[in-house]
């Protein structure tokens, strides 16, 4: 069965720590203004916890999906400044940002966390997009493949049932941020071999996305892949005519 004829494409943007209520509603009311143009496309954003009962409001009918950042492993407890799955759900939330790059490197955030980290996604019944991706001297080095199977080894741990509720994201950290983008080729190869994965754990179908300096540009040429699912868009997303142009390319 050729898997890419039942995977819908899927583009979320990552807002990171940037926003203001005025910004915020500015770009909302456009995303929800110009979403008629996107088609056969799951669009979503992810937000910064204190926008999240504003994303909500705001997106609420328009066919736009929202999620957080992060998430707690722990389901209560005395963790000061953690947010937990119970309390994403409580607002709705749709989707969440596990292991980003970011958090990975900046917060110490280890494979076996980020598997904890989706698991308590799933049992609050939300969808954990889980990031894994390389570094320049890992990619130089040509480890890619090592780094990507250590990162996801936790996380396909978890079986079969769990995994199918997730989406995969492959960001080669190398490409966030810093204006480089993977060839459509090179992250075909990588897309490849996660779904070589996947599917020996007998879930062909999760979705997997490319993020690492997406634009308009680039995007057509990148969703021609194969195995290319959809994007996790980082700056663009905060640019509402591009973003728009992302997900409808």
């Amino acid at each position: 069965m050729n898997t890419a004829l039942v995977r819908k494409r899927l583009v979320i943007g990552n807002w990171k720590m940037h926003g203001t209520q005025a910004s915020n509603a500015m770009l909302l009311t456009g995303l929800c203004a110009g979403v008629a143009v996107v088609h056969d496309c799951d669009l979503a954003v992810c937000v910064p916890f204190p926008y999240l009962g504003q994303v909500s409001a705001s997106l609420h009918g328009s066919g736009i999906s929202w999620g957080a950042q992060d998430v707690s492993k722990h389901e209560q407890g005395a963790f000061t400044g953690e947010v937990s799955s119970s309390m994403l759900t409580d607002f709705g939330c749709r989707w969440v940002l596990v292991g980003h790059s970011e958090r990975r490197t900046l917060h110490g955030e280890t494979d076996t966390l980020v598997a904890e980290k989706a698991l308590a996604a799933l049992k609050a019944g939300i969808t954990p997009v889980v990031c894994v991706g390389e570094t320049l001297a890992e990619q130089e080095a040509g480890r890619t493949n090592e780094v990507i199977q250590r990162q996801l080894a936790p996380v396909l741990a978890l079986g079969a049932d769990s995994v199918a509720k997730m989406v995969i994201a492959y960001e080669p950290v190398w490409a966030i941020g810093t204006g480089l983008t993977a060839t459509p080729e090179q992250a075909q190869e990588v897309h490849a071999f996660i779904r070589a994965q996947l599917s020996e754990l007998g879930v062909p179908q999760v979705r997997i996305l490319y993020g690492g300096s997406v634009k308009a540009s680039n995007a057509l040429s990148l969703f021609a892949m194969s195995d290319i699912d959809g994007a996790l868009v980082g700056g663009a997303s905060l640019v509402t005519e591009e973003f728009l142009r992302i997900a409808a390319a």
